[in-house]
């Protein structure tokens, strides 16, 4: 019996890992709070240099999150200095207003396609920013504090052609 639960976890442990992923990484945003100001940084290198990969941005939200969409606006430049920058719009609730993404309780996580098809033809370090550019309708003053993002992460995986 022992052997058999043993077995069962191991492939169960084996059976969730992602051969694709090549990067996973969170910045926790303190108190669930993202400051205006507050640029994520993340940056990767030795990337093949002929696969294609897709990028993802993770978002970890709780129930303290008071609006149904996010816009972020992220920049990725690679080590020649060459920057892509791009505000891009998410949808974080249905109009019922019941979260999307994964997870039980009050954290839902969202993993949001940020770039399809990518090459990394330069080697070097490759870096990504993310800010959030949230503002309340009506108003030209971005939000200067953003509840209820607890943590933002960045996901590389290889493209399955």
């Amino acid at each position: 019996m022992r052997n058999s639960l043993l077995s069962l976890l191991t492939l169960v442990l084996f059976g969730s890992c992602n051969d694709q992923m090549v990067y996973s990484e969170y910045e926790p945003l303190k108190d669930g709070k993202w400051e205006m100001g507050n640029v994520v940084h993340f940056e990767f290198s030795g990337m093949d240099s002929i696969t294609s990969y897709n990028m993802f941005i993770n978002i970890r939200n709780d129930d303290k999150f008071p609006f149904s969409n996010l816009f972020l606006i992220t920049e990725l430049e690679a080590p020649n200095g060459n920057t892509l920058k791009d505000t891009l719009e998410y949808k974080m609730a249905e109009p019922t207003g019941e979260w999307l993404g994964k997870g039980l309780g009050s954290i839902k996580e969202n993993k949001l396609w940020f770039q399809e098809n990518v090459v990394f033809p330069d080697s070097g370090v490759y870096k990504v920013n993310i800010s959030h550019a949230m503002r309340k309708n009506g108003s030209v003053d971005g939000v200067h504090i953003l509840d209820g993002i607890t943590d933002v992460g960045l996901e590389i995986e290889k493209r399955i052609p």
